[in-house]
């Protein structure tokens, strides 16, 4: 492909599973960062590459998507290989075939498995019986893939990872979790804030927390906005009801009273920081107009890097 990075790199990742972002280590998140910067060069210079030519990646949404979706399969074409998508009414495991004979069952046929779903467990139990790469596209406890995008464009705008400060507002989601994970792996500062009984899982903080700590960074969670924007590089949102809890908008609404990022808010972070938000966005409950659509905001910078991410991705683990 182009880089520097040994082989004993390539051979490490190719056909690993990618559940959480603690599947991977230090090094190979960075390998993978560095390979989709240059994949995002080779595209911005009209270069085409292919090394995955003549693979194909089944995409298993029981979730919609976006983001998730356009990113790989368009990403597969990219690279010289097929996507096909797969929702659970086009297949049997949504008319109760075990996941287990599912994955056996499509190993024979693909090259790699991307599940976006509710249950980190149907994850767990597709990857444990496939003998081919499994990536999380998303599901309610870890959204990896987002993550991996969201790193790279720290890099890009930040110009490096280690001492970061991220400073995540809002409902302690995936998102929080795989933010959590992919800073203290990568050696950026993370706190966040969110109310009482919305905050972050105490297993996933506790364990971002130890991977922190080898690092000699901290992970932090509070209900206090303004300690948690104090001195924050970046600053993150997402939705304060995600997909499957809109029954529970109007209840969440006044939870998350005083945690919508606005101007004011954005005030109490550095002077430089940039503001992040994985999409789709709400404008005017967990982030205001005027800062998602302002000068600080890198979203859309963020959103097109899930191409390159979802790009270095597949060809690390389906290469």
């Amino acid at each position: 492909m182009g880089l520097t990075k040994e082989v004993s790199m390539e051979q490490q990742l190719a056909g690993k599973d990618f559940l959480t972002l603690a599947d991977l280590s230090k090094p190979e998140i960075a390998y993978l960062l560095e390979l989709a910067a240059y994949l995002k060069k080779q595209r911005l210079r009209g270069i085409v590459e292919q090394p995955l030519q003549g693979k194909t990646l089944g995409m298993i949404f029981e979730k919609s998507s976006t983001r998730t979706r356009v990113s790989f399969e368009a990403g597969i074409y990219q690279l010289g290989g097929t996507g096909l998508f797969l929702s659970s009414d086009d297949i049997q495991i949504g008319r109760g075939e075990p996941i287990s004979d599912t994955a056996k069952v499509l190993s024979g046929y693909l090259d790699g498995i991307m599940i976006r779903t509710f249950s980190q467990q149907v994850v767990k139990e597709l990857a444990e019986s496939a003998t081919i790469p499994v990536i999380n596209g998303l599901t309610d406890s870890y959204h990896p893939c987002q993550v991996l995008a969201d790193l790279q464009t720290i890099e890009e705008v930040k110009g490096g990872l280690s001492g970061v400060k991220l400073a995540y507002i809002g409902d302690g989601n995936n998102m929080a979790h795989s933010l959590m994970l992919g800073g203290a792996i990568m050696g950026l500062d993370v706190c966040i804030a969110a109310p009482g009984g919305y905050q972050p899982e105490k297993a996933i903080t506790q364990q971002a927390q130890s991977l922190a700590a080898l690092n000699g960074r901290k992970v932090e969670v509070t209900t206090d906005v303004h300690a948690a924007l104090d001195q924050a590089d970046v600053v993150y949102t997402d939705v304060w009801a995600s997909m499957g809890q809109e029954s529970e908008q109007s209840v969440r609404e006044q939870a998350f009273i005083g945690f919508q990022v606005n101007k004011k808010l954005l005030e109490l972070a550095q002077p430089d920081a940039v503001f992040m938000h994985c999409l789709p966005a709400h404008r005017g409950e967990e982030v205001a107009a005027d800062v998602i659509d302002g000068e600080s905001s890198v979203v859309f910078q963020q959103a097109e890097n899930r191409l390159h991410a979802q790009k270095a991705l597949m060809t690390a683990l389906m290469g």
